[in-house]
């Protein structure tokens, strides 16, 4: 997963000014972020408190981490699934 240069502390805070009535360009202007980038992190992170944020980015993290694990695995199995085939 791209690592984001913006804390969670941050892109809570951008999320709270627009909620409370600044104009989604102007938080866009003042971070240097684009309005898709806002509105994305708006569908994704809306709602949520920053330790829930912090959280479910170590989730994200561990998941994809794992993921790679298992495709590791398969390969080793499928590879020594080979080497036993060709013995046989």
């Amino acid at each position: 997963m791209k690592k984001s240069r913006f804390t969670e502390e941050q892109i809570v805070f951008a999320l709270k000014q627009a909620e409370l009535g600044t104009a989604v360009p102007d938080v866009c202007r003042k971070l240097g972020i684009s309005d898709a980038t806002f509105y994305t992190w708006r569908k994704k992170y809306g709602g949520i408190s920053p330790s829930e944020l912090k959280h479910m980015r170590q989730l994200e993290e561990e998941n994809l981490r794992l993921k790679k694990l298992v495709a590791d695995l398969s390969l080793d199995k499928a590879m020594l699934q080979d080497v036993l085939a060709k013995k046989s």
